[in-house]
């Protein structure tokens, strides 16, 4: 470990993107500008032109938050815990406004080293600047991907951190490779959850339109059903992944979100902002081949989704109204993709039902956030002294749902669809022990803050369907 010729311990230089960091602070800077001023997206090639030190600085100035949120390996803190006895120095091609905030937050480095706007440490740069500064073979460097091996070259030993076994290879084919830790996490499962194919049961609300028009045996129609559900999930996933990427930071603060795949490092934000376009473009895609009614309506869920990830989500009432209007939309296009009418009581049912549950979700959220000490929960518009009003307007609007219900299940247009319809008036008391016994639970502080995954893992509301079905089916 000693410096050959000083009998000093050799200087143990780490990289921070990728290696130090789960993440990476250009992208992170890049996300949270979006998120905020997105209207500086078009001086961005301005800012290239400048250079990429440049580049850096000016989306440095958005900062990335609290240090200590960000997702660190931990085996890189342990190797510098464990390092106390020689030089730990942080190189770094990242902007030096981000750099030293985390270097003292941290407080494991003698030195720092990084880009300043002009020059941008990277590569053969950062190679020059600590062989001056260390000699050459006199310092080891911990890093992660391919740029690196310029650096390793002059490295005396290599560690290889979330690079793969070709990264590994190169770097000891130039160096001594003192470790390869491959990255942990990622892959399909990641990506799933990333996702949210969970959330795809949402979009089962296409079908609704399928089932009230009685056209479930025609396999035309299921078919155009069938695609409008996969196009609605393939958009939601691409909305979902641009949220977690522009919601960084008030996910690390969230005790559950803060596992989200982007949020803890587990997916690059890189792949992220990859997949985003990809995926949205596939749901349009397949809109396209439905119908063409059909791609104004998931176009128009796109433009509100969008707009809901970028502020709305921000403004009081405003947010579950939009939730509440997003699960519409869904019924919208369900009707949309098999050319039906939509009936007035159902849209007006579903905005009272989904209102409920969108309250619902941000009352958990305040729940989580009273429990947590805070006042106000990262990101929202809502302060826990609303805990009271916002169950008030929740249990109402499933209150009034359930009285929508009645109203169509007794209205003639409704009586001449079915042949039994007095089955139908199973679906009232239903409806109404569920919504009662899902704001009972979150008054408990039992209910999950996503009520869509409640319900799939409650059995109450597993056998609540179950029963609701045979009544539709009983009716018709």
């Amino acid at each position: 470990m000693a410096a050959e010729g000083t009998g000093q311990p050799r200087p143990l230089c780490v990289d921070l993107d990728g290696t130090l960091l789960r993440t990476d602070l250009l992208y992170e800077t890049f996300l949270r500008m979006l998120a905020r001023r997105p209207w500086l997206l078009l001086l961005l090639p301005w800012w290239l032109l400048r250079g990429k030190a440049y580049l850096k600085h000016r989306l440095a100035v958005h900062g990335v938050g609290d240090p200590a949120l960000l997702p660190y390996d931990s085996r890189v803190l342990d190797l510098l815990q464990a390092s106390s006895g020689r030089m730990r120095v942080l190189c770094t091609a990242s902007d030096k406004e981000l750099v030293e905030p985390i270097a003292r937050h941290l407080g494991l480095f003698d030195a720092v080293y990084c880009s300043d706007g002009q020059t941008n440490l990277a590569g053969h740069r950062k190679a020059d600047l600590l062989v001056a500064k260390f000699g050459d073979r006199g310092f080891d460097y911990v890093a992660n991907a391919h740029v690196d091996v310029a650096i390793w070259k002059h490295a005396h030993s290599a560690w290889v951190v979330n690079g793969g076994k070709s990264v590994a290879r190169a770097a000891a084919a130039c160096s001594q490779l003192a470790a390869h830790w491959p990255g942990e996490g990622g892959g399909p499962r990641a990506w799933l959850k990333a996702m949210r194919v969970h959330q795809w049961l949402k979009n089962l609300l296409v079908f609704v339109p399928l089932l009230a028009s009685h056209r479930f045996m025609e396999p035309d129609m299921v078919l155009s059903a069938a695609l409008a559900f996969a196009a609605f999930g393939l958009c939601a996933s691409g909305v979902y992944l641009l949220n977690d990427l522009l919601d960084l930071e008030s996910d690390r603060q969230h005790p559950r979100k803060r596992k989200r795949p982007f949020a803890c490092g587990r997916l690059s934000l890189r792949s992220g902002l990859l997949a985003t376009p990809v995926l949205t473009l596939a749901g349009f895609l397949v809109a396209w081949w439905v119908a063409p009614a059909f791609l104004l309506v998931l176009a128009l869920y796109f433009c509100l989704t969008l707009a809901y990830s970028l502020r709305l989500k921000q403004v009081v009432m405003i947010d579950v109204v939009m939730l509440a209007a997003l699960y519409t939309i869904r019924i919208v296009g369900g009707a949309a993709a098999i050319d039906v009418t939509l009936s007035f009581w159902l849209l007006t049912f579903s905005m009272f039902i989904f209102l409920s549950l969108a309250m619902l979700k941000r009352y958990t959220e305040l729940q989580l956030t009273l429990a947590s000490g805070k006042l106000k929960p990262s990101g929202r518009g809502y302060h826990v002294e609303d805990l009271a009003l916002v169950q008030t307007l929740g249990t109402a609007s499933g209150l009034v749902s359930v009285l929508v219900l009645c109203l169509y299940i007794n209205a003639p247009e409704s009586q001449a669809l079915y042949k039994n319809p007095v089955f139908l008036w199973f679906l009232c008391p239903v409806l109404l022990y569920w919504i009662c016994r899902a704001w009972l639970l979150a008054h408990r502080g039992e209910m999950h803050d996503d009520p869509v995954v409640f319900a799939v893992r409650d059995p109450g509301s597993l056998v609540t369907v179950m029963v609701g079905a045979v009544s539709v089916l009983a009716a018709i």
